[in-house]
């Protein structure tokens, strides 16, 4: 009768034209199938007595669910086929497994915003590290922004292994420094001098001049051209997934760090 009491107020004449469902405070304990619903898209079924949620198995083009203020205990099952859904509201239910819940929404990849508070499961402990780790598509958690810190921190909660692989890669490549460079032998406190070598004398000539006087300046020139190494790296949990930029639509330039070390 709910139902039907609101298709007439929407006017809606046929079932594949409803979109919209506002079912809100009506003290629903239970919902029929929506099945004939199947482009319904926005539904409102917060402050009711609701604690299954099998009717729903059907309506895979629901973009928004309302289910605050129900008596639910459990979802697993009856969410996770909804792909697109971007917004969900959970708050102020029976939800007490943490675990299982965050499981059932794991392939919601287009989750935005996202409401769990007062329920026993937001008591766990890292409740909210946790959450954003298994839904890094979702912005808004219980109505608090997700901050780069929370994601990072997430990241070195969740999978400690890869947080510290992330910042361990770097891109290394071998940099050849001019042999005019002041350079000083490492094994004598003299003072430090540069080193030229004159014309028709580089290494590798076939000559058998010697361009220095000391056969060892000679010796430090040529393994201080050859050892100087470069790493390049970044800050990879800065760095969005690929997830990340398809939902941003725009890639942003990250701060790159070179060190240069023998």
């Amino acid at each position: 009768q709910a139902i039907e009491k609101q298709l007439k107020i929407c006017a809606f004449k046929n079932d594949m034209d409803v979109s919209v469902l506002h079912l809100a405070g009506l003290g629903l304990r239970s919902i029929p199938s929506l099945l004939q619903f199947r482009r319904l898209r926005y539904l409102w079924l917060n402050n009711n007595k609701i604690q299954d949620l099998t009717f729903l198995i059907k309506n895979y083009c629901l973009t928004e669910l309302y289910l605050n203020n129900n008596e639910l205990r459990d979802i697993s099952g009856a969410l996770k086929h909804l792909r697109a859904l971007q917004i969900l509201l959970l708050h102020n239910n029976q939800l007490t497994k943490l675990g299982k819940a965050v499981k059932e929404l794991q392939g919601m990849r287009s989750l935005e915003r996202l409401n769990l508070f007062h329920n026993p499961l937001a008591q766990d402990a890292d409740y909210r590290l946790y959450v954003i780790y298994f839904l890094p598509s979702v912005q808004l958690l219980d109505r608090k922004l997700v901050t780069p810190r929370e994601r990072e921190s997430a990241l070195h909660l969740c999978n400690r292994e890869r947080s510290c692989l992330v910042q361990s890669i770097a891109f290394g490549k071998r940099v050849k420094r001019p042999l005019g460079t002041a350079v000083g032998s490492g094994r004598c406190t003299q003072p430090t001098r540069r080193l030229t070598i004159p014309s028709g004398c580089e290494f590798g000539n076939n000559t058998n001049r010697e361009p220095f006087e000391n056969p060892e300046d000679a010796v430090l020139v040529r393994a201080m051209t050859r050892s100087l190494m470069e790493f390049s790296s970044v800050d990879w949990n800065k760095v969005a997934t690929r997830q990340e930029s398809r939902l941003k639509n725009k890639a942003e330039p990250q701060e790159m760090l070179t060190v240069q070390f023998r």
